[in-house]
């Protein structure tokens, strides 16, 4: 084997192993919000003043509210919310669903999440990237279903049924991200373009406009 094609192989091998959270150099590293000094990450908190505190949330039992327009509720659990999830590489959220609530097509930059129902029953979906064709991918779920969502691709979740449902998502970052599609698209600050927008959902700017009124 040629050294370019060594070189090659070493470069493509790199690129992959660095393309989620690095794993942790010691046993943990407790976020630390306050500190002034700025990486890719939180920073240490000094380990011996960590306390068991740090690792532990409390409140993923409750109800979220769902009473807007979409029907749905997101209580993240990130590194901002559990300090102790710095370096780990995992996150993880509680989603509520109003009766024929929708969590909106979105996507997370930075993770694959895996999803669990744990009441009622859900439609949900991924669309995969342009060179797939961008072909739809979903699925109706019962209760204790599990379905995945690969990191970067647009996903939603609906509440098919006449009752409140809810699932558990775990997500392999700490702060995995979130970009919701409507919002990025018609509510950015400032607007995009109104005949930028008009031209890529080939509609008039007129409805673009009014599209953009609503966020």
């Amino acid at each position: 084997m040629s050294r370019f094609l060594i070189y090659s192989f070493l470069l493509a091998t790199c690129s992959i192993a660095f393309a989620s959270d690095p794993s942790p150099l010691q046993d943990f590293c407790v976020a630390d919000p306050n500190s002034p000094v700025l990486v890719n990450g939180v920073v240490c908190k000094d380990a011996r003043l960590v306390k068991a505190d740090d690792f532990l949330y409390r409140g993923l039992h409750l109800m979220g509210n769902t009473s807007n327009n979409v029907g749905s509720n997101v209580t993240a659990v990130t590194v901002a919310e559990l300090p102790g999830l710095n370096t780990l590489g995992i996150s993880m959220a509680r989603i509520d669903f109003a009766p024929m609530g929708i969590n909106p097509p979105h996507t997370h930059p930075r993770a694959t999440e895996i999803l669990t129902v744990i009441e009622g029953r859900l439609l949900v979906g991924f669309v995969t990237s342009n060179q797939l064709d961008n072909r739809l991918i979903t699925k109706v779920l019962e209760k204790g279903d599990v379905f995945v969502f690969p990191q970067g691709l647009i996903h939603f979740q609906k509440n098919l049924g006449r009752g409140y449902a809810v699932a558990i998502a775990g997500l392999s970052s700490q702060n995995p991200g979130v970009i919701t599609i409507a919002n990025a698209v018609f509510g950015s600050n400032p607007d995009i373009a109104g005949d930028i927008l008009a031209k890529a959902f080939q509609v008039d700017n007129k409805v673009v406009n009014q599209i953009q009124s609503k966020f």
